[in-house]
């Protein structure tokens, strides 16, 4: 039986002042003039609701680039959503975040992409942009609303991992998200110069233990490790089609943030497919929802109802199918391709393909 679906992540945008070279925006980027109304995002949160979302992540790009984001998060509170806001933060200010509040925001998530100013700035092409999250964070503060830090981790700002610790508690955030970077998009194109050395990996590992135990009751702190030093793939997003769903800027709706890197496949839109019939009925939900789609050695395998196949957009992205077996198993054939990358890596510079409209 398909369950309704747990929580929507409304991509408002795809515009941003920050050019992330490991964004999971599509490498094709849709432009202002593709992006839903006020009145079509409003139907869209209400259909949500009804279909049984309980959580609304307002994300994109930025979404304090839309202007009407105030008049999007009351329509999300009105419709019954439980509101977080995904944000940069370098273009907030006190009294939009009250606005914001007042219309129903009930947490904010703040990313960050080192915990030193200069990298930060030299890793979102943003100069200033670190000083602003600062600010952006005593303003969550006092607006008296809940605060997760998102902070990516790469090669270039893993070894600071114990500094962005200190950095979630400073600003008194009550979660830290230290998410390792998850290669699709534009973090595919810049692999080589952000996948960590397994011993990078293993020490921010010991220190996430470690921080863990020493900060309970404090600092609610969540890991999302990378698979390419991995023998078992992730349960990416809870299994394909199981738990979440996304719609795009140009209202494309997604079994995951990532799907629209799988080529080939054709996702429905909210301009003439209602949220309902696309969880229950579409053909890019059901494709690769629940087990009768895997192939070999994923059929039959114990850990198949764990992790539903691994990632669907990494395999695509990788081996160039969607149905194969995630490489990030051992048992897969194209296994050997993380070895590869990491290989390729450990020569590379540290140049980045920067995120552009």
């Amino acid at each position: 039986m398909t369950e309704p679906p747990l929580a929507l992540l409304a991509e408002l945008t795809h515009r941003c002042p920050l050019q992330c070279p490991y964004c999971s925006n599509p490498v094709a980027l849709n432009g202002p003039g593709e992006e839903l109304s006020t009145a079509e995002w409003t139907r869209v949160f209400q259909e949500a609701a009804a279909l049984g979302c309980l959580q609304i992540h307002l994300s994109g790009g930025e979404p304090m680039a839309r202007r009407d984001l105030v008049e999007l998060t009351a329509a999300a509170s009105a419709a019954g959503l439980y509101t977080n806001l995904i944000t940069s933060g370098v273009l907030m200010d006190a009294p939009r975040l009250a606005a914001l509040r007042d219309a129903g925001l009930e947490h904010v998530q703040l990313s960050v992409q080192d915990a030193e100013a200069a990298s930060a700035d030299r890793i979102a092409n943003l100069p200033g942009g670190h000083a602003k999250k600062l600010v952006a964070a005593q303003l969550v503060r006092d607006a008296g609303l809940a605060l997760t830090l998102n902070a990516v981790v790469h090669r270039q700002n893993l070894d600071r991992l114990p500094d962005l610790i200190e950095l979630a508690l400073a600003m008194e955030a009550g979660r830290l998200e230290v998410a390792h970077v998850q290669y699709y998009g534009w973090a595919l194109a810049n692999r080589a110069a952000l996948l960590p050395t397994r011993a990078q990996l293993d020490a921010a590992t010991a220190t996430v233990t470690r921080a863990r135990a020493e900060l309970r009751g404090r600092l609610v702190i969540d890991y999302v490790v990378p698979d390419y030093h991995a023998s078992r793939p992730k349960a990416c997003m809870g299994g394909w089609g199981r738990r979440f769903l996304a719609v795009s800027p140009a209202g494309r709706i997604l079994p995951c943030h990532a799907a629209e890197s799988i080529e080939g496949m054709v996702f429905p839109n909210v301009h003439d497919t209602a949220l309902h019939a696309a969880w229950f009925g579409a053909e890019a939900f059901t494709r690769f929802r629940g087990t009768a789609w895997m192939p070999a050695p994923c059929q039959g395998c114990a850990n198949a109802e764990q992790d539903w196949g691994g990632c669907r957009c990494q395999a695509f992205a990788l081996v160039g199918d969607a149905a194969a077996t995630d490489p990030a198993c051992a048992l897969s054939p194209h296994h050997h391709l993380l070895a590869e990358a990491l290989d390729e890596a450990a020569s590379s510079d540290s140049s980045y393909r920067y995120r552009r409209l």
